[in-house]
C-alpha cells in the first residue's frame, strides 16, 4: 500500500539548511495500521505530510495505492489528497461555517464519493446523530473529533494518516476515540499510518517504528 525509499527533505534556515530526512525508507501493507513515534522535532509530521502530498521532498520515492507520487505535479497531488487519502489532525480542522452533517460530508463530496448508507453508518457509530445541525464551536473536543473521523473516513480512502488524533483529548476521551478510528478504518477497509508520541496509542497499532536522526528505526518489541 504505502513504499517510501531512500526520503530526504531538508529546510532553509538562516544559518543554512536543516536536514529532517536523512533517508527514510517504510513500508505499510494494504489494510495494515502503523504508528509512527518519536522524539518532538524528528519530522514524524513532515514525513506524514511528504506522504499526503502536501509538500515535496528533496529526494527519494513514495508510492502509494499504486501510484508514484514522487512523479506527480500539482494537480495529480490534488487529486491523491481530494480521493486518495483521508486526513486526521490534532487540531480537528474542521470547517467552522459549516453544520457537522455537512463537514462530515465535505470530503466525500470533493472526492465523488459521497455514499449516504455509509455516512449514515458513521453518524450511527461515531455517535453524532443529536448534533447534526450543530456547528464545530458548539461541541466538545471529544464530539469534534469524533466528526474529524468521520469526515476523513467518509470517502473511504485507501490511506488513513493521523496527526497525533487524541493528543488533545482526556484520557478517558482519547480511548473512546481511538477504539472507534480503529474499528472504523477496519470497517472501511483503509490502511492506516498515525503519528503519536503515545506508546500506549502506539501498542493498539499493529506496527510501531521510531524516527530518530532522521531515519526510521524498528519500534519497542520488533525484531532488529
Amino acid at each position: 500500500m504505502l513504499e517510501v525509499v531512500g526520503l530526504h527533505k531538508s529546510y532553509q534556515t538562516p544559518q543554512g539548511p536543516l536536514p529532517v530526512l536523512q533517508g527514510v525508507d517504510l513500508r505499510l501493507e494494504r489494510g495494515g495500521s502503523l504508528a509512527l513515534m518519536g522524539e518532538s522535532g524528528s519530522g514524524k509530521s513532515t514525513l506524514l505530510h511528504l506522504v499526503a502530498g502536501l509538500d515535496s521532498a528533496d529526494s527519494g520515492r513514495i508510492h502509494a495505492d499504486g501510484k508514484a507520487l514522487h512523479a506527480m505535479g500539482e494537480p495529480e497531488l490534488a487529486e491523491w489528497r481530494r480521493c486518495g487519502i483521508g486526513l486526521i489532525f490534532q487540531q480537528f480542522n474542521l470547517v467552522g461555517s459549516l453544520t457537522v452533517a455537512d463537514n462530515l460530508a465535505f470530503q466525500a463530496r470533493l472526492a465523488g464519493r459521497h455514499d449516504l448508507a455509509w455516512q449514515a453508518r458513521l453518524i450511527e457509530r461515531l455517535g453524532l446523530g443529536d448534533v447534526l445541525h450543530r456547528y464545530p464551536e458548539q461541541l466538545s473536543g471529544g464530539q469534534q473529533q469524533r466528526v474529524a473521523l468521520g469526515r476523513a473516513l467518509a470517502a473511504r480512502p485507501a490511506l488513513v494518516l493521523a496527526d497525533e488524533p487524541t493528543g488533545n483529548l482526556d484520557e478517558a476521551t482519547a480511548e473512546q476515540v481511538l477504539q472507534l478510528l480503529l474499528e472504523l478504518v477496519a470497517g472501511s477497509g483503509s490502511t492506516l499510518l498515525m503519528v503519536t508520541h503515545s506508546p500506549q496509542v502506539a501498542a493498539r497499532l499493529q506496527r510501531t517504528v521510531v524516527l530518530r536522526k532522521g531515519r526510521v528505526h524498528p519500534g519497542p518489541g520488533a525484531p532488529a
